[in-house]
């Protein structure tokens, strides 16, 4: 699963990375937790007009990306209320496409949900956990395969107009996946974290679900580095340089 990550690079080099005209601002975060917002990535639906093969064999118009901000924990269109995103914060890539939560954003809203680290607590005993942060070489960011849904309230009975409905709601979940070798030692599963070649077939409208499905896998073994952090990281109020400090062994 991923239930914290970071994100702290500067968007000057997040514009180079992932092919955006703009991002929002942004300050470095180390310690992003559920329910927050959260950058992430998704096409325009404007294609344009050159096409291009990926390296999976799939030919598609060239994605035209923009960067939005979402509330990190999806909430299907169909919800109640907010709350229900606190407990879909990830989604099972194995079964996405049929889950009723899911399979309408697995199908037409797809994200790049980006970061620079995450954490993943490794259980001890019963009742203790160590956490550890995992990061690419050199700290460079990546992005996470997600999923998102603009979510508004029900009319009440007493609206009769559209300006009563309040502004739209953005919600995403990150995809997860099994755990590589690196992860295997802490957490049974990892992020999906998508190769860059890779990320207009996610994106993109014309791909199929056969072809996103096969991006649904762990990352080759030794891609990842990680290294134990204090509990500080525990507290999601906690969000500063310290979270990501390394701990003696």
């Amino acid at each position: 699963m991923c239930g914290r990550y970071t994100l702290k690079t500067p968007a000057s080099r997040l514009i180079e990375l992932f092919d955006v005209l703009t991002i929002p601002t942004l300050f470095p975060r180390y310690n992003i937790a559920p329910t927050t917002m959260v950058l992430c990535i998704r096409s325009m639906r404007e294609p344009v007009s050159e096409t291009e093969t990926s390296s999976s064999g799939l030919t598609l118009s060239s994605v035209q990306r923009e960067a939005v901000m979402m509330k990190w924990g999806l909430v299907p269109f169909w919800a109640d209320d907010l709350s229900i995103g606190s407990r879909m914060i990830n989604a099972r890539s194995e079964t996405a496409a049929e889950k009723p939560s899911f399979r309408n954003a697995m199908k037409s809203r797809r994200c790049l949900i980006i970061a620079d680290g995450f954490y993943e607590w490794e259980k001890l005993t019963a009742t203790k956990k160590q956490p550890w942060y995992i990061h690419m070489p050199n700290n460079e960011p990546f992005a996470m395969a997600g999923l998102w849904e603009s979510w508004n309230p029900k009319k009440s009975k007493a609206a009769d107009s559209v300006h009563d409905r309040t502004e739209d709601v953005l919600t995403c979940s990150i995809l997860t996946t099994s755990a590589n070798a690196e992860m295997a030692g802490v957490h049974d599963r990892m992020p999906v974290i998508l190769n860059p070649e890779h990320y207009d077939v996610w994106l993109s409208g014309e791909s199929t679900m056969d072809q996103r499905i096969s991006l649904m896998k762990p990352l080759p073994d030794q891609t990842l580095l990680r290294y134990k952090v204090s509990t500080l990281v525990n507290k999601p109020g906690n969000d500063s340089p310290e979270c990501i400090a390394a701990i003696d062994e």
